[in-house]
């Protein structure tokens, strides 16, 4: 009998401590869990837990979003923004439970997620749109905390000035009306997302074709 309730017991105290997680098979809920995840260990890094987190580290979060949004040919905004939305909405359950059963699930799940090596499209075009259609992207993503980032997002403005110049009239000769150029764009950026990190595109972008 004592050992029956000894056993109880135990099982009792376990049952306690934090709930184990696993990696979500819907699509948008994985994603969403791993930019979840990537938030955590950013924020476990940082030794001021009040202060902004690093940029790279809020590219390495939109990430996830954005590699949901590519998950096809062409990216799909609404399942990106989904992904954001439903990153907020989990955060208090993971990060209370046994996130760090996570980590290495995520890494398996999004490899480009921790591809730092990357490389632009040789084509001079498809590059500068790649880089056009990202760098929109995370401004969008990220303006509203411009006060903390705003040297970053400059760049990024520098740069969509530079390119806005350039991609119009190749754009609508190689794609033709409206509706065909905003298609070209959504490609692109799916394209874009697959190349790795976006700190590390960004950065070869904005030396390439950002202003001097």
């Amino acid at each position: 009998m004592k050992a029956i309730a000894l056993t109880a017991a135990a099982a009792l105290l376990s049952s306690c401590g934090p709930e184990r997680l696993e990696l979500p098979a819907e699509p948008r809920d994985r994603a969403a869990t791993c930019g979840v995840i990537a938030a955590i260990e950013a924020r476990a890094a940082t030794t001021d837990i009040k202060a902004p987190l690093p940029f790279e580290a809020q590219e390495h979060i939109l990430h996830y979003a954005l590699l949901a949004g590519a998950e096809g040919e062409s990216f799909s905004s609404a399942t990106a923004n989904a992904v954001i939305k439903r990153m907020s909405e989990l955060q208090a359950e993971i990060t209370e439970g046994k996130w760090q059963d996570l980590v290495a699930p995520c890494r398996e799940a999004f490899p480009q997620a921790q591809a730092s090596e990357v490389k632009l499209p040789g084509d001079r075009f498809e590059a500068q749109l790649q880089c056009d259609e990202l760098g929109d992207f995370l401004t969008t993503a990220l303006q509203s905390q411009d006060q903390h980032y705003a040297a970053r997002l400059n760049d990024y403005d520098g740069l969509a000035r530079n390119l806005n110049q350039r991609l119009g009239p190749g754009l609508r000769a190689r794609a033709g009306g409206l509706e065909a150029q905003q298609e070209a764009r959504r490609k692109a950026l799916a394209a874009a997302a697959k190349l790795g990190s976006p700190s590390a595109v960004m950065k070869q972008c904005v030396e390439r074709y950002g202003e001097n």
